[in-house]
């Protein structure tokens, strides 16, 4: 891998059933992922995903990449544009260090409205 490197982009559909599944797996029983109503309420227009389901869906699109030995080191990302049930995520990554086993790689999620979360993934790629 080379500083620069592009990933290919991993498009990611943002289902009713991924957010609530993500919110369970999680232990996040915040209705706000899986009540629609009492979402609405709250302000929100549906459920959304949560920033754990994120984070799980940030690690898959670096390791579907580099492959199962890799192993992530620190994950840093941010929250922005919800995810919203009916639209798609798309995960791009470009690589921005490298330094022997060691990557670093810009990630940026995109969806409908924005960018859903941005941020840094540091991973070690054993020779």
């Amino acid at each position: 891998m080379r500083a620069g490197e592009v990933l290919p982009p991993l498009e990611i559909p943002v289902t009713r059933t991924l957010i609530v599944a993500g919110a369970i797996a999680s232990r996040d029983y915040q209705d706000v992922h899986h009540d629609a109503s009492l979402a609405r309420e709250k302000g929100s227009p549906d459920i959304f995903m949560n920033i754990l389901t994120t984070n799980g869906l940030v690690g898959r699109y670096i390791t579907d990449h580099l492959g199962p030995q890799a192993v992530l080191r620190k994950v840093a990302i941010r929250l922005g544009a919800p995810n919203y049930p009916g639209d798609t995520m798309t995960l791009t990554g470009t690589v921005t260090a490298v330094a022997g086993s060691t990557v670093e790689i810009r990630i940026v999620g995109a969806n409908g409205i924005g960018h859903h979360v941005t941020g840094t993934v540091t991973v070690e790629v054993p020779a």
